[in-house]
């Protein structure tokens, strides 16, 4: 059976640079022979948390919104593709919406003892993301709140893409080499049997 790919785009800027680096890395997969599926966060009601802890009881959140809908494709997924923007030095609003919501994944597994998966699935991810400035610090506080979430989700962070000097919608274009590594990057953690390295592989492009 074809493994499943699911790419989140956490831009709200569509057919933006983090919108065409997500499109490169899920042909890559899809090449690698996956069944791919796109996300646009925009495209969905994601109210934050509001620590109400009813998922302290039923492991389940408690608000009325489509994160359910969310929910189910991220747990349905074999690898997970998470592209955001950097704004101010840190995910985009709605990608931190979206891995602040998992807290009640957290809770089920960390607090009721609930695992996600029996038994544990091979599940992997890759992180995208770009950003106007040359500091290659903007991505470091990228990096730590999506390895939390691919955490809560049973995920092992394979690879990522951080590309810096890109701002102007569609710049990414003018990158062929940042294409290229979405595309190569996308396809391997579709495509590869390789158990996850320790360190996960890491491309800063400029």
């Amino acid at each position: 059976m074809a493994l499943t790919t699911l790419g989140i785009c956490a831009s709200p800027r569509l057919n933006g640079n983090t919108d065409l680096l997500l499109g490169r890395a899920l042909l890559g997969a899809e090449h690698a022979g996956s069944k791919i599926e796109s996300l646009h966060l925009c495209d969905y009601r994601l109210d934050g948390c509001t620590e109400c802890e009813a998922c302290y009881t039923t492991g389940s959140c408690g608000i009325d919104d489509d994160y359910d809908r969310i929910q189910e494709k991220l747990l349905a997924a074999d690898r997970i593709i998470f592209a955001t923007p950097v704004f101010f030095m840190t995910v985009s609003a709605q990608a931190k919406l979206l891995i602040d919501r998992g807290q009640c994944l957290w809770v089920r597994k960390t607090v009721l003892g609930k695992a996600l998966f029996e038994p544990r699935r091979d599940r992997r991810g890759m992180i995208i993301a770009v950003g106007g400035s040359g500091s290659k610090r903007q991505f470091d506080c990228v990096r730590q709140p999506v390895e939390s979430f691919f955490d809560y989700l049973e995920i092992s962070h394979a690879s990522s893409l951080f590309v810096r000097h890109v701002d102007e919608k569609g710049a990414v274009l003018k990158h062929p080499e940042a294409l290229a590594e979405a595309f190569r990057l996308g396809s391997e953690l579709a495509g590869s049997e390789e158990p996850v390295p320790e360190e996960p592989v890491c491309v800063e492009l400029s």
